[in-house]
């Protein structure tokens, strides 16, 4: 268990990524190949799940970490959750792991839901509509949210453009429709209970974003995948005012690099009072309401 009193702060946003670069016949190196250049990310392989947690450790951060199911809608292998969450517990020091269910799978991904929850100690979920490829509030992922929300743990949801597929032909395929966070809105009325985290500055939906979360209590922002240089400034006035307690730090390692972040935090304009919410106080109080 990660001791929350010696951290300095929590990124709620990493991704999980395969012990070597074994994806060649399906494209998924290629795709992270690109999505590195569009990142500026400093790495030819994707970093391991324990080199992650290296980092992490050295920079006395913990981290959620997490797959993306989304092997139907793209063709690119899933990376077994059990997988995913075996190698976390090694590194329960930092390392809080979240399950991905792709929400097509039905009533056959609720059960594992419910499983990962009991037997795995998974502690969250994430979903990534546009490389899944649906709406978030149709109602096939309804018997999904029902599992996760009797878990009583938190749902991530990508939100806003995002950099895979960004200069690929097609853009690889995916549409950005999906990650409209205004179709969360459903999923927070009806699944009032469950802890919902909009994930990334939603550009280019950002008042939408922040609209929902401060009408939803259970809906909460993390500030991925995005340096703080960049943050729209009605984003940084909410975090200062009306979402200060509903604000969460994340990077989206291993695309951006936390401590990266962390420096461009600090000379964004956020108040000296509100940094420790985002950077810890908000995610303790919410990963420990979860469990």
């Amino acid at each position: 268990m990660v001791d929350f009193s010696k951290i300095r702060a929590v990124d709620f946003h990493t991704h999980a990524e395969e012990p070597c670069g074994c994806h060649a016949d399906d494209g998924y190196d290629d795709l992270q190949t690109t999505m590195a250049r569009y990142f500026g990310a400093p790495w030819t392989h994707p970093p391991t799940i324990a080199q992650t947690a290296a980092h992490y450790r050295a920079q006395n951060i913990a981290a959620v970490i997490f797959p993306v199911d989304a092997e139907r809608e793209t063709g690119y292998r899933r990376y077994k959750n059990e997988e995913v969450a075996e190698a976390a517990a090694e590194h329960a020091d930092v390392l809080i792991p979240f399950a991905s269910i792709d929400p097509h799978k039905g009533k056959m991904g609720a059960r594992e839901a419910r499983r990962l929850v009991a037997d795995f100690g998974i502690q969250g979920f994430k979903f990534h509509p546009t490389m899944q490829g649906f709406y978030p509030n149709d109602r096939l992922a309804y018997d999904l949210y029902e599992a996760i929300a009797e878990t009583g743990k938190p749902a991530l949801f990508h939100t806003g453009q995002t950099g895979v597929g960004s200069g690929m032909r097609g853009g690889n395929g995916m549409r950005l429709k999906y990650s409209n966070p205004i179709y969360i809105d459903d999923v927070a009325v009806d699944f009032p209970d469950m802890p919902i985290i909009l994930a990334h500055p939603s550009f280019p939906w950002q008042e939408e974003a922040l609209s929902v979360a401060t009408h939803k209590p259970n809906v909460y922002i993390d500030l991925s995948g995005w340096s703080p240089k960049y943050f729209p400034e009605i984003l940084v006035r909410y975090a200062n005012t009306l979402l200060k307690e509903k604000m969460l730090f994340g990077s989206d390692w291993p695309m951006i690099a936390p401590e990266k972040w962390l420096d461009a935090f600090a000379k964004a304009p956020f108040r000296d009072e509100v940094r420790p919410l985002i950077l810890k106080e908000n995610a303790i109080r919410l990963l420990e309401g979860c469990r």
